[in-house]
């Protein structure tokens, strides 16, 4: 499992007291997971490295037939391989989320190949963290981090929903992060941006889609010691393993809640809806220092 070095320290007491009351995790049991996928096509997006290969192992090992998209060929390759060699099923598709183009010819692809597809995990993501006065000319940090964590989402989604309406049967598992829930943070404008808009974009479609049971997972994801959050200075804040963030996707596979958070996540958003502007006064001195 491919996680961070700061991922493999040995925690302290302390440490893991504050993740097990900040950050509950839930794990399916073997049997639950595998009787809701067992045979069923699950396509994982950002399935070559962190959470999402992880997840993949897991609902492989289910009996899911597991469909790996990212960019890296080499990388998909050798992990389809690794779960053949276990005894489960997975099958390589790269795309860059990034490419409309590609994006739509993997969504037709896959369901010319495998006729339909019962479960979408939309883990691919980007993280950028830079303060705006970096950023003046760097407009690409925001179309980058909109394609990938925005359109590139919605554009496979628009392929492959009608299917699952006229199916009458899917899932689709958004991994988000608590911060979309929490105020706006500074230095975090291009990620936070892109990730709220594809969460409230599936949250609006959400209602429409329920009637022909299609149902939808907002797993707001806390903080993750992974190969996207090393380059930002995390390394000392109590965070779950990949391990840990993966048996949530798989929580959310097996019981379909309609959202999965950490419990104080949706207080402090209640919260800071009401205070808005003390929110932001505090954010604005907490910058200046």
């Amino acid at each position: 499992m491919d996680e961070t070095p700061v991922a493999h320290r040995r925690r302290s007491l302390a440490e893991r007291v504050a993740i097990r009351l900040l950050y509950p995790t839930f794990r399916p049991t073997a049997e639950s997971l595998r009787e809701a996928v067992a045979g069923k096509v699950v396509l994982v997006t950002g399935a070559s490295h962190g959470i999402g290969k992880a997840s993949a192992r897991k609902l492989a090992a289910a009996g899911a037939v597991v469909l790996l998209v990212a960019r890296s060929r080499a990388e998909l390759e050798r992990l389809a391989a690794d779960i053949t060699a276990a005894g489960g099923v997975a099958h390589a598709h790269p795309a860059d989320l990034t490419d409309p183009d590609a994006v739509d010819r993997l969504g037709r692809t896959v369901l010319s190949e495998y006729g339909h597809i019962d479960v979408v995990i939309s883990n691919a993501g980007k993280s950028i963290r830079r303060p705006i006065a970096e950023s003046y000319d760097r407009f690409h940090d925001f179309t980058r981090t909109i394609d990938i964590n925005y359109l590139g989402p919605v554009r496979l989604l628009l392929t492959l929903l009608p299917d699952m309406r006229a199916r009458g049967h899917g899932h689709i598992v958004n991994v988000s992060t608590w911060g979309v829930l929490m105020p706006p943070s500074p230095r975090w404008s291009a990620y936070g941006a892109s990730k709220a808009a594809f969460d409230v974009w599936l949250r609006s479609v959400a209602p429409e889609i329920a009637g022909d049971d299609v149902t939808t997972t907002s797993v707001y994801m806390p903080l993750v010691h992974t190969r996207m959050s090393a380059p930002t200075d995390f390394g000392r804040m109590p965070a779950l393993t990949v391990d840990e963030a993966s048996d949530l996707v798989t929580h959310a596979v097996t019981a379909k809640p309609r959202d999965i958070a950490p419990w104080w996540a949706v207080r402090v958003q209640a919260w800071s809806a009401v205070h808005r502007d003390q929110v932001q006064r505090f954010m604005e001195r907490r910058f200046r220092r």
